[in-house]
């Protein structure tokens, strides 16, 4: 995209958009009673938006698979709200995962969001891809499935191409969507979503929108997981260390604008990495027109 088109689009009124965009949310499990205060007040917050779907992420480990299943049938069932708990193939036999989906099943959860989850130290099992985990998934029941799609590659992956026809397979396993690792290279995104289409894959491919209220994290983050930090964004950070309330208006500006870039571009579907707090995600969502409805209150 253009410098001026970019310009142009982010000139139209924010009222054009009129909140006409689909969002969706995601949590991870809290590990003490004050992260779970925390959690479930970003959850009533943001539940009056009406997101399509929540997700809760987990670690390798049953003791995380527990909390998340907990989060996840909570969030349901005093919500209402769709809740994906985050199922990956690590640390678990194909049985017993056949048998954690039925259990989420029996619970009335109709979506997860399928994982191969990332291999401790050590790990010497066979892995237990993502696209194998989809298809175990759709002999248990009709699952409707979300997957993870690396706009900057995956940082395992041999390839862009290879990345790519692993994505295309966990689609032809039955995917529904598949959702994004964070970016802020937006070329990045349409770029990939134009590969996607090219190589036949023809679901969605929800970006993932991350806000960024601290900018140290975020760099540790988007070294693990191979995203490209715009030099333009080490600028409007810098000496805001000690600044929490300007790294948030910042990190909003840049979600707002971002989401009214690709909106401008046909998305219309936006998943937001919450890290379980919900001011800036509510803050952002509101600019773009997203209104609270009083019957889910």
């Amino acid at each position: 995209m253009s410098y001026a088109k970019e310009i142009d689009v982010l000139n139209r009124s924010i009222a054009d958009l009129n909140g006409d965009i689909n969002v969706s949310f995601e949590f991870f499990p809290p590990k003490n009673e004050k992260m779970e205060n925390i959690l479930w007040e970003s959850i009533q917050r943001l539940k009056v938006l009406q997101p399509k779907f929540v997700s809760v992420t987990y670690g390798a480990n049953s003791g995380e698979r527990e909390r998340t299943h907990g989060v996840v049938k909570a969030i349901k069932q005093q919500t209402g709200i769709e809740a994906a708990p985050h199922l990956t193939g690590i640390d678990a036999t194909p049985e017993q995962l056949k048998q954690i989906a039925k259990e989420y099943w029996d619970s009335g959860i109709r979506r997860i969001v399928a994982l191969r989850g990332d291999e401790p130290p050590g790990y010497d099992k066979k892995p237990f891809y993502a696209r194998d985990l989809v298809t175990l998934l759709k002999e248990v029941a009709d699952f409707d499935i979300s997957v993870a799609a690396y706009p900057e590659v995956h940082p395992e992956a041999k390839s862009a191409q290879a990345d790519l026809i692993f994505l295309k397979q966990k689609v032809e396993a039955g995917a529904n969507r598949a959702i994004t690792q964070f970016f802020f290279d937006i070329d990045s995104y349409l770029r990939f979503r134009d590969r996607c289409v090219t190589v036949g894959i023809d679901v969605e491919i929800v970006p993932g929108i991350l806000p960024v209220s601290n900018f140290i994290q975020l760099q540790k983050m988007a070294k693990i997981t191979n995203v490209k930090i715009p030099s333009w964004m080490y600028k409007l950070y810098d000496g805001l260390e000690q600044d929490q309330t300007t790294r948030n208006l910042i990190g909003a500006s840049i979600a707002i604008d971002m989401v009214k870039i690709l909106s401008k571009e046909g998305v219309k579907d936006f998943h937001f990495y919450t890290l379980n707090r919900s001011e800036l995600t509510y803050a952002i969502c509101h600019t773009l027109g997203l209104r609270p409805h009083l019957a889910a209150a």
